[in-house]
């Protein structure tokens, strides 16, 4: 399998770069089913790459219908060590606008349908999650941005992010709520992304991508599936230009992080003990600890 060290999870429009060279499409099996798509391999800037449309280049699955270990997995399986999530979100705070990007440093789950751990089936693991974003991967990601000098676009780096189940759109009252919580953007898929990468001892940041503020502000309309759409298009080509200079900074000088030994204190069962078809299920995980 191909070694690739860089991952970005997002739309389709970020897979369609003009400067992504020696294109080529990876099925990738796992023992998690298969990803959402065929994961795209190319070249920025001499720096390979992976890209995967997270709901499927056709946007066919819902965020509850998501395969999230199996997305994962899938980078992990190809060598992947810094995973940049790319993600729609609504604002729930005046200043972060739309158009705006947001480099979230924490998370809550509001999550109710969703597997968010590669583990169990006789092996128990609890990983270290109270900083669920690698902090160093975020100040590449921030830094990138902030060197792009977007009109119009104003920069959050750190912020909380509520993930939804969806697939509807919150209630005033719910949105009202999470404001009060003092969250920044909600969102419906990062959560999962960031637990399972967490385990795959991958660093994790998101990218969000502010396209509209939710339904709490009574001087702008309730979100609508065309507000976001129409604010996801405008977003497409910034969000290329971030990832080109993200990885551009990596490739230079990729990070230390935290992520990268995540699992050396986590796992509890004894792994002489465990039973083998679960080692053997997770042995791109695990190989290093047996």
């Amino acid at each position: 399998m191909a070694d690739v060290r860089i991952g970005i999870i997002g739309g389709s429009g970020l897979y369609k770069m003009e400067a992504l060279k020696d294109i080529e499409e990876v099925q990738v099996d796992t023992p998690f089913g298969a990803p959402s798509d065929a994961l795209i391999l190319g070249t920025l800037d001499g720096t390979r790459v992976a890209f995967l449309a997270r709901h499927g280049r056709n946007h066919r699955l819902s965020p509850s219908e998501l395969p999230f270990r199996a997305n994962v997995y899938a980078m992990k399986s190809l060598g992947v060590e810094y995973l940049i999530s790319a993600s729609a979100v609504g604002s729930l705070k005046e200043e972060a606008k739309p158009l705006d990007m947001v480099v979230p440093d924490q998370f809550i789950d509001r999550t109710k349908n969703r597997i968010s751990t590669f583990f169990g089936e006789g092996i128990v693991a609890h990983i270290a999650f109270g900083d669920p974003i690698c902090q160093n991967l975020a100040e590449v990601l921030a830094e990138a941005i902030a060197s792009l000098n977007f009109p119009d676009v104003t920069l959050h780096p750190g912020g909380t992010y509520v993930c939804m189940e969806g697939p509807a759109f919150s209630t005033r009252a719910e949105s009202n709520l999470y404001r009060s919580w003092g969250a920044t953007v909600i969102g419906m898929t990062n959560l999962p992304e960031a637990k399972l990468a967490r385990e795959a001892e991958i660093a994790y940041a998101t990218l969000a991508l502010v396209t509209d503020y939710d339904c709490w502000h009574t001087d702008h309309d309730s979100v609508t599936v065309e507000m976001v759409i129409g604010n996801l298009m405008k977003n497409a080509v910034n969000a290329q230009r971030v990832i080109q200079e993200t990885v551009r900074r990596l490739s230079q000088n990729p990070p230390v992080s935290d992520a990268h030994s995540a699992l050396k204190y986590a796992i509890i069962t004894p792994l002489d003990k465990a039973p083998s078809a679960t080692k053997e299920k997770l042995n791109l995980l695990l190989q290093k600890y047996l």
